[in-house]
């Protein structure tokens, strides 16, 4: 498998790095959890370690089927930076959730989501994540993989909406409701593969 997807730093925002999740990283999920915003959109909530250490392991059988790609999205430290730190955490800190799911041979799309941790938030972490994993799912699977990928929220999350049309993600249908999983109307973006220049 090609490297992990990654942005680099720019004036004013740190370098990101997206690697799947570890068993190291459930005290992290935790703390991400706690904030509510996370919670009305993210799925299943993670309350405790061991709900964390069943996510991670979920994540990563899931990379074993290669089905669906989970990444923990990492900040090094910059100038909104984390200096203060030590040890590994100096390194790089997690601000976020990024994945691609539905990818089966042959599939003619698949799903991509993400989340910001909220001490993150308001500094690009999604808009560059999602780039990054675009890029690195189109690149990775251009020969076998889906031609579009699809993006949904819905459509109170103002933000996802700004994240996905800033990243090329057009939207393109009202998806109804279907509680409890979801409980309001989505918005449906999609980003089509460009087809390679000769």
């Amino acid at each position: 498998m090609t490297a992990y997807p990654s942005a680099k730093a720019t004036p004013g925002t740190p370098a990101l790095t997206l690697r799947p999740w570890r068993a190291a990283d459930a005290a992290d999920l935790v703390a991400a959890y706690r904030d509510e915003t996370l919670r009305r959109w993210a799925g299943p909530a993670v309350d405790d370690e061991t709900g964390a250490d069943r996510w991670i392991r979920e994540r990563q059988r899931d990379w074993e089927t290669g089905d669906r790609f989970a990444f923990a999205v990492l900040e090094a430290p910059g100038p909104e930076g984390h200096e203060d730190r030590e040890g590994p955490e100096a390194r790089e800190r997690l601000v976020g959730h990024a994945v691609v799911k539905g990818l089966r041979p042959g599939a003619p799309s698949a799903e991509v989501g993400y989340w910001t941790a909220a001490h993150a938030r308001g500094r690009g972490v999604a808009l560059r994540a999602l780039l990054a994993l675009t890029d690195w799912t189109f690149a990775l699977f251009a020969d076998r993989g889906p031609a579009r990928l699809e993006l949904l929220h819905q459509v109170d999350n103002t933000a996802s909406c700004r994240v996905a049309r800033k990243c090329g993600y057009e939207q393109s249908g009202l998806l109804p409701a279907a509680p409890p999983d979801h409980p309001l109307d989505g918005h449906l973006h999609i980003r089509t593969r460009l087809p390679d220049r000769a």
